[in-house]
């Protein structure tokens, strides 16, 4: 199966090819069509080469295979082949078999509608064929960049506060044609460019009435019934979505029990000239995606399926209890409700407070701290200043991540959210000092709960004044102390010489004029460092 959202190649125009000079081709015979396009060039001296052409093709012969004395019904039949195989043009190389196009190709070629070039005795059959291989490259390089920039045209819509219309704007911009989100209920939510023809526009709404799930016996609300694979517009789609007019109503036998056929993804057709399309979104709730274009390229399924996965993650907001509940819940608690009346709308009864720092110097970016909740399962997240916080339902297990240093509080109800942030921050602060990528808080009370968190934070700000202005200094104490007094373990911690470590050691216990040997002393300091 092929990647939607990748291309396909496309073909190139007979024009392109008669216009490379190097090469010297001359239309002599069928219509100068200049929607005439060839898929690549096959060389063949097969008196039929129809088992042997996939259709598209520019078949190249040098007449090997015409017998002598050849009269009109040969060439007739020759030429009939190749048209109902489906190959574009024929290619007919001057010298060494022949001087001369034969007459009766020429006339055949004119009757049954083929064009026919002469190729001259200095261009190589390889040559052609390079040249096709060429001018396909460049448009596929030239669909892919107009395909880069309209995914990345669409993103920048999705990435807006409304995303839903500017998404649709910039994808019927893009085809230079209309673009329309269904509603489940099949009714038009919003609708961008040139609305098609009014038969145009049915037929699109039968099509993405095909792409929603239903009950084979019972018509879907506001639409036709179930309809049947095989109808004009799945021979066109090969999805089974019926043309206007085509719907039959299945009809099981008495005590019979029908399974509902497969629900297709997608859908296209064509009606009064108009290209349609439509796409199901992936969110199971019935949303549809409507495309239609004048014209058809080989990139504009690949830039419609773009569209289509940005509006299943549009819509599947829209439709997700959870984020409503969330919203829910924030709007009560703005309006003054305490936390425990509004608990119950985010889904758990007890959580942990989840405090986070990144391994870089750099705070978190918005992104950073999205996926970071996304690893944690919660998306409740406040990426506030360097730490981010994130409220984890109790159920959801905490593990290490790469990248990020995690202290972690004990599980708590809503209302015990705020000693859980205390704690989560303690935690995080003791992770970092002893470089583990994750710690939790301990269930039993410490002594430092016992104190007053603002006369805490005052006492270790007068204790650790004389050396609060020198952050290597406080690093490297707290690591020392958190390390049990080792200078190896230390040195190693910091990536800093064990003498490094000594003479910053030595010089905190000058500037705090206290003996770090004492044990209630480093128990004093390390109190206070963690109130930092």
């Amino acid at each position: 199966m092929t990647d939607p959202m990748v291309p396909p190649t496309p073909p190139v125009h007979l024009q392109a090819l008669l216009a490379r000079e190097d090469l010297g081709l001359r239309r002599i015979a069928g219509p100068d069509d200049p929607g005439t396009v060839i898929r690549w060039a096959h060389a063949s001296e097969m008196a039929d080469p129809y088992p042997y052409l996939l259709g598209g093709e520019l078949l190249l012969s040098a007449g090997v295979h015409i017998p002598e004395g050849a009269g009109p019904g040969y060439f007739d039949a020759y030429v009939s082949r190749i048209v109902a195989a489906g190959g574009a043009a024929l290619g007919f190389g001057v010298a060494p078999v022949h001087e001369a196009v034969p007459k009766a190709l020429v006339e055949a070629c004119e009757m049954h509608g083929l064009p026919l070039l002469e190729v001259p005795p200095r261009t190589t059959f390889s040559a052609v064929a390079r040249a096709v291989w060429q001018l396909m490259a460049q448009a596929r390089l030239a669909e892919l960049r107009r395909v880069t920039e309209a995914q990345q045209s669409l993103a920048a819509a999705a990435a807006r506060p409304d995303p839903l219309r500017p998404v649709l704007r910039r994808l019927a911009q893009r085809l230079n044609g209309w673009a329309a989100l269904y509603a489940p209920d099949t009714t038009e939510l919003a609708a961008s460019g040139p609305p098609p023809p009014p038969t145009a526009h049915q037929a699109l709404t039968n099509l993405t009435q095909a792409l929603r799930p239903s009950d084979p016996t019972t018509p879907a609300a506001g639409g036709p019934p179930a309809i049947a694979a095989g109808s004009r517009a799945a021979g066109a789609a090969r999805v089974g979505a019926a043309a206007p007019g085509k719907h039959r109503q299945a009809t099981p036998t008495p005590g019979e029990h029908r399974q509902a056929p497969p629900t297709p993804t997608s859908a296209s057709d064509t009606v009064d000239g108009t290209h349609l399309a439509a796409y199901a979104l992936g969110t199971g709730h019935g949303f549809v995606l409507a495309v239609a274009t004048p014209h058809r390229t080989p990139g504009d399924h690949t830039i419609a399926s773009v569209a289509a996965a940005l509006l299943t993650l549009l819509t599947g907001q829209l439709q997700s209890s959870t984020a409503t509940a969330r919203s829910s819940a924030l709007v009560r608690l703005l309006l003054g409700a305490p936390p425990p009346d509004v608990a119950h709308l985010l889904g758990a009864e007890r959580w942990h407070m989840v405090h986070a720092r990144p391994d870089g110097q750099a705070p978190p970016d918005p992104l950073a701290a999205a996926a970071l909740g996304t690893a944690l399962g919660s998306a409740l997240v406040d990426p506030a200043g360097g730490t981010v916080r994130v409220l984890v339902p109790a159920d959801h297990p905490v593990e290490p991540l790469p990248g990020w240093t995690l202290g972690v509080s004990t599980a708590v109800a809503p209302e015990d959210w705020p000693a859980a942030d205390t704690q989560a921050a303690r935690a995080l602060a003791r992770a970092r000092a002893t470089r583990a990528r994750l710690l939790r808080h301990g269930d039993r009370p410490a002594l430092a709960d016992l104190v007053p968190p603002h006369d805490a934070d005052a006492h270790a700000r007068s204790l650790l004044a004389p050396i609060a202005a020198t952050p290597a200094l406080t690093d490297t104490l707290r690591t020392w102390l958190s390390l049990h007094g080792s200078w190896d373990r230390t040195a190693v911690a910091l990536s800093v010489h064990r003498n490094t470590v000594r003479q910053r050691i030595a010089r905190c216990a000058a500037l705090l004029d206290a003996d770090l040997d004492d044990p209630d002393v480093r128990m004093e300091l390390w109190f206070a460092l963690r109130r930092t």
